[in-house]
């Protein structure tokens, strides 16, 4: 454990190339001080926990600090915070303690000598007792003054920083230049700090924020009584405060303040790991006095992990809608990224292999796009000889068929289309949001109907009565009435959705919105069909907000189930066909019409013909169609409005005039496309209210801003 933690350790701060974040040597270094307290005979003078800072370089001359650098405490949770509450009380017997809060910045740390008022030397942090000479790096940051506006000795501490815009700017020239990348903001800081030339720094833009005087400056000291006093002298001296400090009267004004700055941390233009809580008194502070590493008077909040260290306790297998068989590890719990986690995906039999994967491993575990836990790297220096090999299994472990690996394919396969596991994961990805969109029908309700017999197959949703739903302990009589009118008003969908909710394999949404799109086209031309064929496609008026739902359907009208009284409006003269008119068109359909569709290549073209084929699949279709589903065309293109084709769009914020749904669907219908994040490539983004860090990022990158009511004139 000692040797990892070192050898991260020096790849973080001596070489800046540290491939894993920080909060990877925090999860270590906190299992070896829990590790150290059980076995205190086991500790060493070299230990980690044994010493502040890290290995220096060997570039720069080493120079001893004039006052110790000390570390801080961690605290990862608002009752570790509140334990440190407690600690301090009883040192100062109950007295009445206040803080300042200061945003971490995720930089590098440095300490600046003044004499007299003028700058002499800068060094970094080091092991704590001595720091390398930086001084002709630093001394090119324009925000470090090379005269204060006093003359007076000082010796202060800071953050030096690169802001995200100079860092993407960075990376782009080094990519250009074919350049191994800076892995984030602060290895770039730190990287031009270390260079040798003055020049690489000083066209690097380094910015500096400083929070901290050394023990060195005691007349500044005796005539500042707290903190917040010395942040605001540090603005009277010339130098550089981070604006977002905070006085705060008690530990819970404290944790608000933390918690607040999780989300709003993105809208910075610098990277922030946490918050540094110290006490503002000085005279309190100085009783606390120090452990031998840390002062006892502040602590650092740090934020959820994005990466943390875990143990592997065993690999499960699970089997997706497709059949997929997923290798899954179970793990130690540990906090991610606010929540715990405790299995993560290993993707698939090579992954296993490549990373080396065993039982009793640990690993570095990370969420993936912030959602999906997955072992990041295995860390086989910590092996003890006790891992065990997983063998992948041969046979499907829910139903014992053989499953298949397809030559030149990662994903092994379940061969048995009956598969339990398969018809379950089928069940809840059609009810799924990004399906047929059925609130109230989460994992455990499609479970309970499915042990009760009641769904065997998708179109068995609509066949359910309330009082089948009543039969089962996890429905009472409200959540039944919701539920069952949420499966009557999925009844009426957009067919890409039903497409989608189908899990035809390779269809995703995107590609069933494209499918979607040529099929009011491919009915009207098909000669195969006969007249009565063509009149079961029907132009409804869907009424939600009363009791009745009216629909005109070959000159009649018909009554369906009550609805509630704060649905909107959702369709008017809206073109539907039923899931039997779907049928009617891929059977009568080419391959070559389904490739000539923007997106759908040869795989999926093949994918659609063999699922309508299927005699399984196209009862499925019949059943639906008897238990009344109607799937809704989508709306033509309005030729006439050129301005939204063939160009890309993002929405922000809350719109006021219709849902982002709704608006998407519209720059969709008029020949535009979506993009899920801001870039080069999107050529407007429509701004809503309670907007994120989009908005920013977009003028950054110069893409073309509307507003609301911008983009309903242009509709």
């Amino acid at each position: 454990m000692r040797e990892e933690i070192s050898k991260r350790n020096y790849e973080y701060f001596a070489l800046d190339k540290s491939e894993v974040s920080e909060a990877v040597r925090d999860s270590l270094k906190k299992e070896l001080i829990e590790l150290e307290k059980e076995f205190p005979e086991l500790i060493t003078l070299d230990s980690p926990t044994q010493r502040v800072g890290s290995v220096l370089s060997e570039k720069f001359e080493k120079i001893k600090h004039k006052s110790k650098k000390w570390s801080l405490q961690d605290a990862f949770s608002a009752q570790e915070l509140k334990d440190f509450n407690e600690r301090i009380l009883k040192l100062v017997f109950g007295e009445d303690v206040n803080f300042i809060c200061e945003l971490k910045i995720d930089g590098l740390n440095i300490t600046v000598w003044y004499e007299k008022g003028i700058f002499v030397k800068a060094l970094t942090r080091g092991d704590g007792e001595f720091g390398e000479d930086i001084t002709h790096t630093v001394k090119t940051v324009e925000a470090v003054p090379l005269k204060l506006n006093e003359d007076c000795d000082l010796e202060i501490s800071g953050e030096v920083y690169i802001s995200k815009k100079v860092f993407a700017k960075i990376n782009q020239e080094r990519e250009n230049q074919q350049e191994e990348l800076f892995a984030n903001p602060r290895n770039a800081a730190a990287g031009s700090v270390r260079q040798l030339d003055p020049q690489v720094a000083a066209n690097r833009n380094l910015e500096i924020f400083f929070y901290q005087v050394g023990e060195t400056n005691s007349e500044l000291l005796t005539q500042t009584k707290t903190q917040y006093e010395l942040l605001q002298n540090f603005k009277k001296l010339g130098l550089r405060v981070n604006p977002y400090f905070k006085f705060c009267k008690n530990i819970e004004e404290v944790i608000d303040f933390c918690e607040s700055w999780h989300e709003k941390r993105k809208n910075l233009d610098y990277e922030i790991d946490g918050i540094v809580v110290k006490v503002n008194d000085f005279d309190r502070k100085n009783r606390m006095g120090y452990t031998a590493k840390a002062p006892r008077s502040a602590i650092a909040y740090k934020f959820p992990a994005q990466q943390a260290v875990s143990k592997i306790e065993d690999i499960l297998i699970q089997v997706g809608r497709t059949g997929a068989l997923t290798p899954v590890a179970v793990l130690t719990p540990v906090f991610l990224a606010g929540s715990k986690v405790s299995r993560a995906t290993l993707h698939n039999e090579d992954e296993i292999i490549r990373k080396e994967v065993r039982i009793g491993d640990s690993v570095i575990v990370q969420k993936a796009g912030d959602v999906i836990p997955e072992v990041v790297e295995v860390l086989k220096n910590l092996r003890t000889g006790d891992e065990k090999i997983f063998e992948f299994p041969k046979k499907c472990p829910i139903c014992e068929f053989a499953v298949l690996k397809p030559e030149g394919e990662a994903i092994t396969r379940c061969t048995n289309s009956s598969c339990f596991a398969k018809k379950r994961e089928s069940l809840i990805h059609f009810v799924s949001k990004g399906a047929m969109n059925i609130d109230g029908l989460g994992e455990k309700a499609v479970d309970a109907l499915m042990n009760a017999g009641f769904v065997k197959d998708p179109a068995d949703f609509y066949t359910l009565t309330e009082d089948d739903l009543l039969t089962l302990p996890l429905f009472k009589e409200k959540r039944t009435q919701n539920l069952f009118n949420n499966i009557q008003k999925s009844k009426i969908v957009d067919l890409d959705r039903f497409l989608f909710g189908l899990g035809i394999r390779h269809l995703g949404t995107q590609m069933a919105e494209e499918v979607a799109k040529y099929s009011d086209s491919w009915f009207a031309r098909l000669p195969a069909l006969s007249n009565s064929d063509r009149n079961d496609i029907c132009v409804g008026q869907v009424i939600r907000g009363s009791k009745k739902r009216i629909m005109k359907k070959q000159l009649s009208l018909f009554e369906e189930n009550e609805v509630n009284e704060e649905d909107k409006i959702l369709k008017s003269d809206q073109k539907y066909i039923t899931p039997l008119n779907l049928l009617t068109i891929f059977q009568n359909l080419a391959k070559e019409d389904l490739e000539n569709v923007e997106g759908i290549g040869e795989k999926v073209a093949e994918s659609l013909k063999n699922w309508f084929i299927d005699v399984k699949n196209q009862n499925l279709l019949e059943k639906f169609t008897k238990v009344g589903l109607q799937l809704i065309l989508p709306e033509e293109k309005k030729q006439l409005n050129t301005f939204f084709a063939q160009k890309s769009f993002l929405i922000t914020g809350t719109l006021k005039s219709m849902s982002r749904d709704e608006a998407k669907k519209k720059i969709k219908n008029l020949g535009g496309k979506i993009l899920s994040s801001v870039s080069k490539n999107l050529d407007y983004l429509i701004v809503g209210e309670s907007l994120g860090n989009k908005l920013k990022k977009a003028e950054e990158c110069s893409v073309k801003i509307l507003n609301e009511e911008e983009f309903l004139e242009f509709l």
